[in-house]
């Protein structure tokens, strides 16, 4: 027999991540060698494992699947597919710059094709793939310009606020709600899942410190290293929060490098 293609699969769902290894399993040249429940234990799973393709929900909370991606030891980086529930842009983006994609619920013919592109990809050089990855990220923020949230409805008491996102200074969840707090220091609630929001809100504009905090690039002031490979950060509106260990190395990549 023909050598297996050492698969690993991420996604915060479950049942999705269930579903998708059955039908994984089904493929006798393939091995599911791991699976993460989310962004940060798949980055260490693949730079352990070393797959030769990796499955990663595009839209996973605090690590998606684009950041595992840009964040995954150089070298390392096997040939990802992303998988969608949604989001035509994403689509066209991945498309144009030869990087896969499954939609939700994945069928079995449209992963056959995934796995056998991948098989083909694995004779290729990684700076390919990096490549890919790169143009197809850029490709996706463009696409994505269209929908971003300007104005968020949020009520204060018997009245409903239009809350304008140029003004929101940090978001920070806590079970089903959402706090919002703006420059000015005033705080609103809101019901409504935090990946969600996130996904209709300008990247560029805000960044996650943590699974459950997002806050607005240009209202941080400071940044505090801590035990850990840390940060505090302290933001315009007086707010001192602080970033997880792995968006602390997203940020180091990102906002304190030059």
């Amino acid at each position: 027999m023909s050598k297996q293609l050492k698969v690993v699969v991420a996604d915060d769902e479950r049942p999705a991540r269930r579903f998708l290894i059955n039908l994984l399993r089904a493929f006798p040249d393939v091995l599911v060698i791991g699976e993460a429940d989310n962004g940060r234990d798949a980055i260490v799973l693949i730079e352990q494992q070393q797959p030769d393709l990796a499955l990663l929900d595009l839209n996973m909370p605090d690590v998606g699947g684009l950041d595992i991606a840009r964040l995954v030891r150089a070298g390392t980086t096997p040939s990802i597919a992303f998988v969608t529930a949604h989001d035509e842009f994403a689509l066209e983006a991945f498309e144009l710059n030869v990087i896969d994609y499954l939609l939700k619920p994945v069928e079995s013919g449209r992963l056959r094709a995934t796995i056998d592109r991948a098989a083909a990809r694995a004779q290729g050089p990684a700076a390919d793939r990096v490549s890919a990855l790169t143009a197809a990220s850029s490709a996706l923020e463009a696409a994505a310009k269209r929908q971003y949230l300007e104005r968020i409805p949020v009520r204060r008491r018997d009245e409903t606020v239009i809350l304008a996102v140029r003004q929101i200074a940090s978001i920070v969840a806590e079970g089903e709600l959402l706090h919002l707090t703006t420059l000015t220091g005033e705080r609103f609630t809101i019901s409504h899942r935090l990946h969600a929001l996130e996904g209709r809100l300008d990247r560029r504009r805000f960044v996650r410190l943590s699974r459950g905090t997002l806050v607005a690039v240009d209202a941080i002031q400071k940044f505090s290293p801590m035990p850990g490979g840390t940060y505090q950060v302290l933001l315009s509106n007086g707010q001192s929060l602080v970033a997880s260990r792995i968006q602390s190395r997203v940020l180091r990549d990102t906002l304190l490098r030059l």
